[in-house]
């Protein structure tokens, strides 16, 4: 009986792949940054492209290109550039000069196409996909995701996570609402999260203090040390230094305390503040809702955002055919990107635009009322209705502010989870914040209520929440426990 045969071969096979190219890296750029941001950008990319000129900022604006500029008789960028170029011809430039909505769909500059693995395929797709914000912590965990190896689901379900944290890297929302808000299976966004608290730096995706304290122990190999035990047994007495009632209670001495607690003093209650950005800076509006009579107006902040043009010196210099090849060459691609820079800008504006109107069709409670009025929206709903992905929202409202009649919001804001009252209203896991902030405000000094008194309370009101939830929600609003807040007279 002969054995089994094998046989060495060779295949051919041709496939097509998006490259991301660095103009496409650019434009994922110039939508994600704030309008201070952009410029600086903006002033980068003119110092490097000769044949980009900035106009003056006064009178001018981005929804409109006008024909003549200043008298010099240049014609505008659309229709200048491709009669002096013939780019009617340049395949490449046709569909780089057009910016789709979903800002994906794009050829490389480099023209050709380059054989991969379909595993390289969903690697390099997934990394187009997760480019939701320019924050450096969103970035460092999904180059992590990137290197084990998920699923498709799990990695789906790990750009939800990463999106739903705060700048502390703690989880701003439960696992069963991140599964109904990204339709995922809730076993998956299990799996997601359990690889998300694996990734540095130790204790990022946790749901509290005490879990991400926990999470830095287990890192070091400490899950069982007093410290551990401390923390996950006797956390109230932990918070208030109790260290006779902590002794009493392990059994252990106050000398073994005092070094367990300072182990815990050398872990970092907030590991993602590290990555965040200086929260000092100066924060300016990117757009600014406001009512002008009965009518709500969109004004999009276009005062650090340079006015471009194409050269027409360079140009022309194309159009005589004087130059040689290399020179020729040289101007065309300089040209192309410059065009590139012109309508990626142009339409991260409209993109803004569209997305600030639809928020505010949403949310127009809000913008008449304020905070108790703000409803359940996801990016999700918004994309649908403008007919982008939904990545493209996020990358949108990433690292902008809107001026509202209540005062300036992250954008991300108006994007939330929530609950349905008994009257069969949606009302916003935010507006449910507040009303336990009031609640809490309004209390007895002397006899503070307990997050089961609050629960029943939100219950008059014809909302039903978890007890968790009230107490998950009453710490991110750093309100302390009914006992911590009674006074005495």
């Amino acid at each position: 009986m002969s054995g089994p045969g094998f046989h060495q071969g060779f295949q051919q096979r041709q496939t097509q792949q998006l490259v991301l190219a660095p103009q496409m890296r650019q434009s994922l750029k110039i939508l994600q940054v704030a309008a201070m941001d952009l410029r600086a950008a903006i002033q980068e990319e003119l110092q490097a492209n000769p044949t980009l000129e900035e106009l003056p900022m006064e009178g001018i604006s981005l929804d409109r290109r006008e024909a003549n500029t200043e008298g010099d008789g240049d014609a505008s960028p659309e229709s200048g550039t491709q009669e002096a170029m013939d780019f009617s011809k340049d395949k490449d430039l046709e569909i780089l000069g057009k910016l789709n909505d979903d800002w994906r769909d794009h050829l490389s500059d480099t023209g050709g196409v380059r054989q991969t693995t379909p595993e390289e395929d969903e690697r390099r797709q997934h990394f187009l996909d997760s480019l939701t914000t320019e924050t450096s912590l969103s970035e460092h965990l999904m180059q992590q995701a990137e290197l084990t190896e998920a699923t498709p689901e799990v990695r789906a379900a790990m750009r939800y996570l990463v999106g739903s944290l705060d700048d502390r890297g703690f989880l701003t929302a439960t696992l069963s609402d991140i599964a109904m808000m990204s339709g995922l299976p809730l076993d998956v966004v299990q799996q997601a999260s359990k690889l998300l608290r694996t990734f540095d730096p130790p204790g990022i995706g946790a749901i509290d203090l005490g879990d991400c304290l926990l999470l830095q122990l287990a890192h070091k190999g400490r899950e069982k040390s007093v410290a551990a035990r401390i923390i996950r047994d006797h956390f109230e007495l932990l918070v208030r230094r109790r260290i006779p009632d902590l002794a009493r209670r392990t059994g252990l001495g106050p000398e073994v305390i005092q070094e367990a607690i300072e182990e815990i003093g050398t872990l970092d209650p907030a590991p993602g503040r590290r990555f965040g950005d200086d929260s000092n800076r100066v924060v300016l509006p990117d757009v600014t809702v406001e009512k002008e009579g009965t009518e709500w107006k969109i004004t999009l902040n276009q005062d650090y955002i340079p006015r471009l043009r194409l050269s027409n010196t360079y140009k022309d210099l194309i159009a005589k055919g004087t130059l040689n090849k290399t020179e020729r060459d040289y101007l065309r691609e300089k040209l192309r990107s410059g065009k590139f820079i012109i309508n990626a800008i142009e339409q991260r504006q409209r993109t803004i635009e569209r997305i600030t109107r639809e928020i505010l069709r949403h949310q127009a409670e809000f913008f008449e009322e304020g905070v108790s009025k703000l409803k359940p929206l996801t990016m999700t709903q918004i994309a649908d209705i403008i007919g982008v992905h939904e990545t493209t929202v996020s990358r949108a409202v990433a690292n902008k502010y809107m001026r509202t009649p209540h005062g300036i919001f992250d954008m991300k804001f108006f994007f939330t989870s929530g609950y349905q009252s008994e009257a069969g209203q949606a009302v916003a896991n935010t507006s449910v914040k507040e009303m336990i902030a009031d609640i809490v405000a309004g209390e007895d000094p002397g006899a503070p209520l307990s997050d089961q008194d609050i629960v029943g309370v939100l219950d008059g009101k014809g909302l039903k929440i978890a007890r968790r939830t009230v107490a998950k929600y009453r710490e991110e609003l750093g309100l302390l426990p009914s006992n911590l807040r009674r006074r005495y007279d």
